[in-house]
């Protein structure tokens, strides 16, 4: 079965994949290239396809930007009714592109493709200047994300988050007015059951923050300041803070500039400290904008143990508390807590198990709680074998949700069950 599993999980990459990318899912629901969808895929081929693995990245990072921005999606296909289009975001690229990004996974899938895999000198000025981009992109981030230089950056639409519509954001959202006579016909949920996909309120909101940074052209200096959404986001910030740390290594090993870089690790990790609420025993959100605290029991404030922070106290506690949430849960982990006001078991990120959330955690949970980690370890993988490849689940039945064939969750898969330690 396991064997059986493998091959699967490798023909749901290999039907998905396009001339130097692969999309998330084999329907009509995403006929695009996403950011971290490609640097968790890049991780699956590496399992057996190391060729596969860097010209994912590198496809995607043909898309920078020329002030170093990755955007979130790429648009290779132009013949397409998905919403929001590349003409709908017209931001002026060769290649087509939205005008935001996602979260900056792609340093930490870098490495561990590195540690893993044995390069050839003829590859290696080729991943020198594929690390280059990357340290682009982060100084990005923190020029244009961070302009006060507190530590953490900050998104300026829920899409960035990657886990859009979580009730994490519904504060935030709720504070922005809806523009008038909006006009747009979305698609989403014609291809994927309505009761599973976000609300048209939502939707709306989505748009109009969209619209607003299209009026503005993208401007990285204005929007910090000027936009409808700000949010310092706990998950987005835990990965940002694991991801300058492997590119710091990267950086060290092609003896590549690094100061700077380092210096904004030290000052992230005390700052980052300052999110946890000990009340709760969650790490929280912060509303730049509105500027107010946002105490959702999402599994994403859970990444901070991804981020790895030298406090053993309070990733003590941290550990305690995701226990807690996980109590009851036949299948790990719900997005949402179950017993959240605004828990909905089947709709998309107010409730479902996701594929990634779980080997986020359970990656941050290796060297702190390996029993633990086991145990989500063999859970995720029992779901997977028991629902197949889909975007999402039902953390009480392992029902399957959203798109078939998701390529994220066969790469995790074939990374879970390939990994050294796994027998």
């Amino acid at each position: 079965m396991r064997d059986n599993l493998i091959e699967k999980a490798k023909n749901v990459l290999l039907g998905n994949k396009k001339k130097g990318f692969t999309l998330p899912t084999n329907n009509k629901l995403y006929p695009a290239q996403w950011k971290w969808d490609s640097g968790f895929i890049a991780l699956g081929y590496s399992h057996f396809n190391l060729k596969y693995a860097l010209d994912e990245i590198k496809t995607l990072l043909r898309g920078q930007w020329k002030d170093g921005m990755i955007p979130h999606i790429l648009f290779h296909d132009l013949n397409t009714n998905y919403y929001p289009n590349h003409s709908v975001w017209n931001c002026g690229n060769k290649i087509h592109s939205s005008g935001i990004t996602q979260p900056p996974v792609l340093a930490i899938m870098l490495k561990k493709i590195l540690d893993k895999n044995k390069i050839k000198d003829t590859e290696k000025i080729k991943i020198k200047s594929i690390i280059k981009k990357l340290k682009k992109y982060h100084e990005w981030l923190i020029k244009y994300r961070d302009p006060k230089n507190t530590g953490l950056v900050s998104i300026l639409h829920p899409w960035e988050s990657g886990y859009d519509n979580s009730p994490l954001w519904d504060y935030s959202m709720n504070e922005v007015k809806i523009e008038k006579n909006l006009k747009y016909k979305r698609g989403d949920n014609k291809v994927i059951n309505p009761e599973y996909r976000p609300l048209d309120e939502d939707y709306d909101r989505y748009v109009t923050i969209k619209n607003h940074l299209r009026k503005n052209k993208y401007n990285p200096k204005k929007l910090y300041s000027k936009s409808m959404f700000n949010v310092v986001d706990v998950g987005f910030n835990s990965i940002f803070l694991k991801a300058n740390k492997d590119l710091l290594e990267l950086l060290k090993i092609y003896n590549l500039e690094h100061n700077k870089l380092q210096r904004f690790i030290s000052k992230s990790e005390n700052k980052i400290e300052k999110l946890y609420n000990e009340k709760k025993g969650i790490f929280t959100n912060y509303d730049v904008k509105n500027k107010k605290k946002i105490v959702v029991p999402s599994i994403t404030n859970y990444f901070i143990l991804f981020a790895d922070l030298k406090n053993k106290s309070i990733n003590k506690k941290i550990i305690k508390n995701l226990k807690n949430h996980s109590q009851n849960q036949k299948y790990l982990f719900s997005s949402i807590k179950p017993n959240y006001k605004k828990f909905e078991e089947r709709r998309y990120w107010r409730g479902p198990v996701w594929i990634n959330c779980n080997w986020i955690i359970y990656q941050g949970l290796k060297n702190k709680d390996m029993k633990f980690a086991n145990k989500i370890k063999e859970k995720t993988i029992n779901l997977i074998k028991k629902s197949g490849f889909y975007e999402y689940y039902s953390f009480k039945t392992g029902k399957a949700f959203g798109a078939s064939n998701f390529s994220w969750t066969a790469s995790l898969f074939l990374d879970l069950i390939l990994e050294n330690k796994y027998n």
